[in-house]
């Protein structure tokens, strides 16, 4: 079920279970790539995560992704989003040591946005940010209109965890202080992107070389 050549993270309570994956030629960067919801089977496995690191290193990014607390291999217990707030900054902790001096990116997709944006537009190591499938129906994510980094929203027009009237309304409310912002809606696409995982790859691949060429 697990590939070999997993590495562990060490946490606090224990260990997280990550992947890292080089990209062909010399890494321009690291990013830290987190799965959805576990209580709802999300794993750093799931399809969509597996692309999002496919595209970041099809753009020159080393790629690390991580279990959260309590799945797979990774030690401790779910904590409602509180801990792994402490997961996704020991991963940050992990790509600093491993590739110093490195801008890092940082991308979640559901569950994993939720957590990984609240660090990352605060975390000064973190740079561009890419959020897939914001769940905006089932968490507050009103702390992004503070966000003056670069973002990246990917949200299918059919998605059940996140109205895009609501997406398009929260991008608009942080396109009043940072024109750094894109959204790429995915048409005919529910939240799993199924269907459309080869789009999904191509735009944060394309959106993540503009952020080095620019």
């Amino acid at each position: 079920m697990y590939p070999a050549g997993n590495l562990f993270v060490p946490v606090a309570h224990g260990q997280l279970e990550a992947i890292l994956k080089q990209p062909s030629g010399t890494a321009r960067g690291a990013a830290l790539v987190l799965h959805p919801h576990p209580l709802g089977g999300g794993t750093m496995h799931n399809k969509v995560v597996f692309r999002a690191a496919a595209a970041l290193n099809d753009a020159g990014l080393a790629t690390l992704r991580l279990n959260f607390r309590g799945v797979g291999q990774s030690t401790g217990e779910h904590d409602e989003g509180q801990g792994e707030l402490d997961d996704v900054r020991a991963g940050l902790d992990y790509l600093v040591k491993e590739f110093p001096e490195q801008p890092i990116t940082l991308c979640g997709f559901s569950f994993g946005a939720r957590v990984g944006l609240e660090v990352g537009i605060s975390d000064e190591r973190v740079v561009n940010l890419i959020s897939i499938g914001t769940p905006v129906d089932k968490y507050d994510f009103s702390f992004l209109e503070a966000n003056r980094k670069p973002v990246l929203f990917v949200h299918g027009d059919h998605d059940e965890f996140g109205s895009l009237p609501a997406l398009m309304n929260l991008v608009d409310k942080i396109k009043q202080h940072n024109t750094r912002v894109t959204l790429e809606v995915i048409k005919d696409c529910g939240h799993f992107f199924e269907g459309h995982l080869d789009e999904l790859k191509q735009v944060i691949t394309d959106w993540t070389v503009l952020q080095f060429e620019s």
